[in-house]
C-alpha cells in the first residue's frame, strides 16, 4: 500500500466531530515528518466525502488548506454542523481532537 492509500484509509476513518491533525495523520500513516505530504494527499482527494479531507487541520487548530465551496469558510462551517468545537477560528483540540 502507498503512503497516499495509506493516509485516504486512516482519515477515511475519522469519525463525524473529531479532526485530526495533518502531522498526527503523517505519523499514523508511518512518516511523523510528512505533514505536507498529507495536505498534498487532501488536496487532490478523489474520494471526498468518503475521505473527509475537512476533519484535518494544523497542527494548531488552524484551519488551512480547503478547495470545496468557499474554502476555509466551508470548512469551519461544515466542522461546526458536526460538532467539532473552536475557540475564536481554531478548532479546540482538547476537545474535538481524535484519539484513535
Amino acid at each position: 500500500m502507498t503512503f497516499r492509500e495509506r493516509v485516504y484509509n486512516i482519515v477515511a476513518t475519522i469519525p463525524t466531530g473529531k479532526v485530526a491533525t495533518y502531522g498526527q495523520i503523517g505519523s499514523l500513516a508511518g512518516n511523523a515528518k510528512a505533514g505536507r505530504a498529507v495536505g498534498m494527499c487532501m488536496k487532490t482527494n478523489p474520494f471526498a466525502p468518503h475521505v473527509p479531507c475537512h476533519r484535518v487541520v494544523g497542527a494548531d487548530g488552524r484551519l488551512v488548506g480547503y478547495s470545496g465551496g468557499d474554502g476555509i469558510t466551508t470548512k469551519k462551517s461544515m466542522l461546526q454542523k458536526e460538532g467539532v468545537r473552536f475557540i475564536k477560528n481554531r478548532v479546540d483540540l482538547s476537545k474535538s481532537q481524535w484519539n484513535p
